[in-house]
């Protein structure tokens, strides 16, 4: 089962922009790339710096503290599929935009 996550109106990114995101336990970046809202943990699952405010390049995100590369899309290294940071699907609604997250991965 999984939880939809409103993101507050004035937490949701402009374009070519990102917000970051605190909901119960979980820390998450969204960005809107192009029109289209990703949504990842803020964790880099290196050693858990910060990826919000990496330096961002299309839909990759760089983590400031040592420089690894994320595409926000799929989660995954660039240029690898066996390291990944946690990705969210994002969902609008009648103009309310929600983070869909795995139950067993937030704590309500």
């Amino acid at each position: 089962m999984s939880q939809r996550i409103a993101v507050p109106k004035g937490k949701v990114p402009a374009l070519g922009m990102r917000t970051l995101l605190r909901s119960a336990d979980k820390s998450l970046a969204v960005f809107n790339i192009e029109g289209q809202l990703y949504a990842i943990d803020d964790s880099c699952p290196h050693q858990g710096a910060s990826l919000c405010g990496g330096r961002l390049e299309g839909r990759v995100i760089q983590c400031c503290a040592h420089g690894l590369r994320f595409d926000v899309a799929s989660g995954y290294l660039v240029n690898s599929t066996s390291f990944k940071v946690a990705n969210y699907p994002v969902e609008i609604e009648d103009d309310q935009v929600f983070i869909i997250v795995d139950a067993e991965e937030c704590a309500v």
